[in-house]
């Protein structure tokens, strides 16, 4: 699967908020001035061929869908974030994120303790 623009990842986030919707619902959800219906009919396309949404046809137009789940996309990007930046190292990651967070000794505990109930599903 290959990665995303920031504009392709922007799209995903309102199929993965609102669900199936048509290009011209989406030109909708933007902020004035709204892009035109071409441009974001381009990049739905794109995400398409990119195999993070797909679509059913309605007469001349597409409904289109997330095919990827938010939480599948998450993880790879986690995963390819950990191989560019950390070598791989979920310890090394982990450290990182502790450092830059200032975390208090209770909210260290309160994520180890999630580990462990996740661990233990």
């Amino acid at each position: 699967m290959k990665g995303l623009t920031d504009k392709e990842e922007e799209l995903m986030h309102f199929f993965w908020a609102h669900g199936p919707l048509f290009v011209k619902q989406i030109v909708e959800k933007f902020p004035e001035p709204k892009p035109h219906f071409n441009t974001i009919s381009t990049f739905v396309r794109a995400l398409e061929q990119k195999g993070y949404v797909g679509h059913e046809q309605y007469g001349n137009t597409y409904l289109y869908h997330a095919v990827v789940s938010r939480e599948e996309y998450s993880r790879k990007t986690l995963r390819s974030v950990m191989s560019r930046y950390f070598d791989n190292s979920l310890p090394g990651i982990v450290s990182a994120l502790f450092k830059d967070e200032n975390l208090s000794d209770d909210e260290i505990k309160e994520l180890i303790q999630q580990v462990r109930n996740n661990n233990s599903k």
